[in-house]
This record gives C-alpha cells, structure tokens and sequence, in this order.
C-alpha cells in the first residue's frame, strides 16, 4: 500500500474515532458541568416569571430548571410553566395530580435531575444574574459538597428589608440547633455525596432536615459564601412566617429526621433551637440595618 492509501485509512480512523468518541465525551463533559436547579411551584402566578428568569438569565448557562407543579388549581400558574417549557428546552415540568407538599415536589424534581450540582430556588425567589457562576467556582476552589450563600430579603412591592449573612462553615453539630442555610442558595455537589440524598416526607421545614441528614451521613465540607447571591421574597401569609405554626414541625424534625423521643425533641427545641434562633434573628437585625443604612448613604 502507497503513501497516500495509508494516510487515507489512517484519517478513516481519526474520523471514526472522533464520531464515536467525542460527542459521548462532550455530552458527560456537560452533565459533570450541569447544574440541575429545582423548583416547587403551587399558585404561584405572581412573581413566578420573575424567578424563571432569573434561573433561566444565569451567566453559568449549562443548567437545567427542573419544575414540579404541586397540583396548582389556578390556571395562571399552568400557563406560565407550559410557555416556558415550549420557548426552553431547558425547562421540564412535572404536573402532580395531587397536592402533597413542597417537601415532595422537590424530591420529584431531585429524581429527574442529570446535572452534577443539584440547586434550589423556590418560586417567588430571584438569583442574581451571576449567582451559578460564582457559587460553583467557589464550591471548586474550596472543595466543599454543600454551599449556601448570603441573601436580601425583599418585601412583596419589592424593596429591600433586610440582609441574611450566611456563616463562614456549618456542621452538624451547628445546624441542628437552627437552620442557617436559605434553601434558594443552597447546591450541594453529587459528584462528592452521590445521588442518595432527598427531602423527608414532611409539610414544611424539609429543606433543614436535607441539609441535616447530608451532613450527619458524610464528611464533606459545607460552607457559605457571604457575598448576597438570592433575593428571598418576604410574605406575609407565606409558610415560614408563621413562626407559632412551624413550632411543631420543627420539633418533627428532631424526631423524623434524628430519631429523638417526642421528650429529647421537646427538649431540643426550647432549649438549644430557641435561644439559638433568637440570636440568629439579633444578628439578622444588626446586619440588615448596617445593609440597608449603607445602602441609604452609597
């Protein structure tokens, strides 16, 4: 065989390879990459294209927005997630026939995800345009599993009412005693905890007991970065502004979630969640006047 005849079959089988091997190693390239962000959504029309958008406008582009309808009865809310699920092919959304809790809806979306980082972002939440982007470069450099962020509070006409600033480093031993982790800032990284880890089967405050179990059952290193990434919507007949109601789901956390007595939950609550969560809200105040007295005088 000539020269050029071996040249020939030697570029047949660059080609070959090339067909065969590189778009299989581009597309596990881009799912190693992929963030999966999951949202619930129930009767959530107002404010819901708001917080798309903003998932959607994300300068880390490789993502996909895993929905889960919880049996929402108003009809905006359906028309909304059906457009964007034809105008993005990132966008997939799951209808539930029966209404069974955010808990549940999440767990829905975490199933479906293919990305390596699993997010959180709930419906009436916004994400800075460069929150993926900054969050996932900080979680490579620090090699941590789970990350969280700071965040703004805003109020239902939109203005700025306070400031979140998330810890340095959580454990397990700190978050039992309150939950410090806004779950719209929350990615935490399959690739170091693998795919094991979902919601407990509760109406609210499942996000906390996600955050527990992950850093009971392994060794990974959780940290915040301090830097406000989330717009967190304050309303005032929303779930977590109920504080009296919430009481004693935050006691079945202890129980479901830990394996406590309905006595050592008990006892947990009052004596180490209370003072802690008191003191949290002491701090939440003191930086949210220093936010926002900063902000009257940029």
């Amino acid at each position: 065989m000539n020269v050029f005849g071996k040249n020939i079959i030697y570029a047949l089988h660059v080609t070959r390879f090339f067909l065969n091997f590189a778009p299989n190693k581009l597309i596990i390239d881009m799912h190693d990459s992929m963030v999966s962000v999951i949202m619930p959504t129930y009767n959530s029309g107002r404010g819901l294209c708001a917080s798309i958008d903003s998932i959607l406008n994300q300068t880390y582009s490789n993502l996909e927005l895993l929905i889960t309808d919880d049996h929402s009865t108003d009809e905006e809310t359906h028309v909304i997630l059906q457009r964007y699920m034809e105008q993005d092919n990132r966008v997939d959304v799951l209808f539930l026939d029966e209404n069974k809790g955010p808990g549940f809806a999440r767990d829905q979306s975490i199933r479906r995800a293919r990305g390596r980082y699993i997010a959180f972002c709930d419906s009436d939440d916004c994400w800075f345009p460069e929150k993926l982007e900054r969050q996932i470069a900080f979680m490579r450099e620090h090699e941590c599993g789970l990350c969280y962020t700071s965040y703004i509070m805003r109020d239902e006409n939109g203005r700025d009412i306070g400031l979140t600033v998330a810890p340095k480093r959580m454990t397990f031993a700190k978050l039992k005693h309150d939950n410090k982790i806004g779950c719209s800032t929350a990615v935490y990284d399959t690739k170091v905890l693998g795919r094991k880890y979902f919601m407990p089967f509760i109406r609210k405050r499942q996000d906390w007991g996600l955050f527990l179990t992950i850093l009971r059952d392994s060794n990974c290193k959780a940290c915040g970065l301090q830097e406000p990434l989330v717009y967190y919507m304050v309303r005032n007949n929303s779930v977590s502004s109920n504080k009296i109601g919430l009481i004693k789901y935050n006691i079945r956390i202890y129980e479901k979630v830990l394996g406590y007595s309905h006595a050592k939950a008990t006892a947990y609550f009052y004596c180490l969640f209370m003072p802690t969560h008191l003191h949290k809200l002491l701090k939440k105040r003191i930086d949210s006047y220093k936010y926002l007295h900063g902000k009257r005088h940029r």
